[in-house]
């Protein structure tokens, strides 16, 4: 946006952060906070505090440093009003999965360390944040964010202290960081409508099962390698040797094919050619099929039941059945993509399809939020300044979605607790 879109939209902004910023304490801070939006939706190739301060005709370089990287401000209750606002407009289709990496200098800025990079490629000295974003085909926006820690970050007391990463902070897994933003979501009377990722999320069978456990649907990308049994595999179980002991439980006595190998098996008739959405440059269509399967593997949990042999430690061996989704383009050698997904067996494929490519409004959260609102333009090193500046890059995005889905209304509405938080009813 140019000097004069940002200044015609002072009052709108204005409106949007009196009620998202209404936890922030203090009168100036509330200000400097509307300084800062003003700052990261402004035009300009560098969205760092100097230089956003030097466009603003009331920007102070010190005071936005101290508002971002001092400042005491809590961000949680930002980011839920963000939540709140954000949630009935979007209304997603599915919360989407993902993390972005921000290539650094150095090993002082928090959490930085060599590891995968998606921005480059290849491996390198980066940042890693998972994200949670609600997701539609007309509008996205991310709702949680958490930044990975590495193993060395973990028990470094000296780079700990010098960036102030809280005392209960330690190294998590970044699935179990994305179930910990599922779940803060959850305490808010946020639920999911589904749950999508790709396959470096979907392909870790303790994620499904524990998105299961919540009760929450998914379609989730895999790799080609991932076991599973075609749906009418029966377990067996060998015949019991004397009188003397437990009887044998069943189980399944063949090794179970990659998803690549029952999919290669399938007949032509089984693909559907399917289009899921209106592209820039025509219609997205595709050959898809789904089958019910059921998912292998050690890390695959196993059903309770409630028998009375269930409580005994008995199990009758069956696997749960999802299905398993594949795309095979016509002029393909090999399937595209596959997924996985827990969602009831009479779901259309036509239903399982769109899910599955609801994700590519992520990519267009990613560009929006890295290259036009300065995402990963933050110079600071601290714990507390990096979420202060990834909430503000939130609230930037927010408002601007807002205006963009919105456009003629003069002062953004503050929706009620009933109307803008979805049921808890699984």
């Amino acid at each position: 946006m140019d000097a004069h879109e940002v200044n015609r939209m002072r009052a709108t902004l204005g409106f949007f952060v009196a009620d998202v910023f209404a936890s922030v304490p203090r009168k100036d801070q509330r200000a400097k906070g509307d300084c800062y939006l003003r700052g990261l939706m402004l035009d300009g190739r560098r969205k760092s505090i100097q230089a956003m301060a030097s466009r603003l005709p009331d920007g102070n370089e010190q005071n936005l440093q101290q508002f971002v990287n001092q400042s005491t401000w809590d961000p949680v209750p930002v980011q839920r009003r963000i939540c709140e606002r954000m949630l009935p407009l979007v209304a997603p289709a599915a919360w989407v999965i993902d993390d972005v990496s921000v290539p650094k200098d150095g090993q002082m800025s928090v959490a930085v360390a060599p590891q995968y990079c998606g921005a480059l490629g290849k491996r390198a000295n980066c940042q890693v944040a998972v994200s949670v974003h609600a997701a539609s085909d007309t509008a996205s926006c991310p709702l949680q964010w958490r930044l990975f820690l590495p193993e060395d970050w973990a028990s470094d007391l000296d780079r700990r202290a010098k960036t102030r990463i809280p005392p209960e902070v330690t190294h998590r897994e970044k699935w179990r960081l994305a179930l910990d933003m599922l779940d803060t979501l959850a305490e808010w009377g946020m639920k999911a409508p589904a749950v999508v990722a790709d396959a470096a999320y979907g392909t870790n069978a303790h994620l499904r099962a524990a998105l299961q456990e919540r009760r929450l649907a998914y379609v989730l990308a895999i790799r080609a390698d991932v076991t599973a049994h075609p749906f009418d595999t029966k377990p067996e179980a060998p015949a019991r040797k004397g009188t003397v002991g437990c009887w044998p439980q069943p189980r399944y006595r063949h090794r179970a094919p990659t998803v690549a190998a029952l999919v290669a098996g399938l007949e032509r008739t089984d693909f559907t050619t399917l289009t899921w959405r209106q592209g820039s440059r025509g219609e997205l269509r595709s050959r898809f099929a789904a089958v019910r399967v059921r998912p292998a593997g050690k890390a695959v949990e196993r059903p309770i039941k409630a028998t009375a042999s269930a409580e005994q430690g008995w199990w009758d061996g069956v696997l749960p059945d999802c299905w398993l989704l594949t795309e095979w383009p016509e002029d393909a050698e090999a399937p595209a993509e596959y997924w996985l997904s827990n969602l009831p067996a009479d779901t259309p494929i036509a239903n399982l399809v769109a899910l599955a490519k609801v994700r590519w409004r992520i990519e267009h959260d990613y560009r929006e939020l890295k290259h036009g609102l300065g995402l990963d333009h933050f110079e600071g090193r601290s714990w507390p300044g990096w979420h202060h500046h990834i909430t503000l890059v939130t609230a930037a995005q927010a408002f601007l979605t807002e205006q963009r889905l919105s456009p003629k209304v003069p002062g953004p509405a503050s929706p009620s607790t009933e109307s803008s938080t979805p049921s808890r009813t699984p």
